[in-house]
């Protein structure tokens, strides 16, 4: 019996264990290629994700999606900023494209953290709200660059 007891528990974690597992900035950036679909490319890195239950998304799976924001914030101001500000014309343009992708997989990050903080009872509301807003400033500022070449930056960072 208690062998039995044992090894449901165990089964248990495992069925609730994050499907994310650590990445580098570099293993999960959308920035280069072309811009235009940005959207789509973001909920492909997160396409392990059960968004039809969100109310059982794992807290190690919250946090990796919060370290997602984190990573790509700080290859937007520790990269991409200082490419851009160093750059001209197409070459700078092709960077912003690439930096614009990037704000969308933060952002796609942080709407799905937040719409299962929500689904698992948590007042996050008024900040899902305004990220939403966010993303779909940005997704609509990509599609109005689709086709155009979108610059991807390497940089150093490791999610959670």
């Amino acid at each position: 019996m208690r062998f039995t007891l044992s090894l449901i528990a165990a089964c248990a974690a495992l069925v609730n264990a994050g499907v994310f597992t650590q990445k580098t900035f570099n293993d999960i950036s959308i920035s280069g290629g072309v811009a235009g679909n940005a959207q789509n490319e973001a909920l492909a890195v997160f396409s392990a994700l059960d968004t039809n239950n969100l109310a059982n998304v794992d807290k190690d799976d919250l946090d990796f999606l919060n370290s997602v924001n984190k990573i790509c914030n700080e290859a937007e101001k520790g990269a991409f900023n200082e490419a851009i500000d160093a750059a001209s014309g197409e070459q700078a343009d092709a960077l912003q494209r690439g930096k614009i992708k990037n704000k969308i997989l933060k952002l796609t990050a942080t709407v799905l953290k937040l719409q299962a903080q929500a689904a698992q009872g948590q007042d996050v509301q008024d900040k899902l709200q305004k990220e939403q807003t966010k993303l779909n400033k940005n997704i609509q500022t990509d599609e109005d660059e689709a086709g155009k070449p979108s610059t991807a930056l390497s940089f150093d960072a490791t999610t959670n």
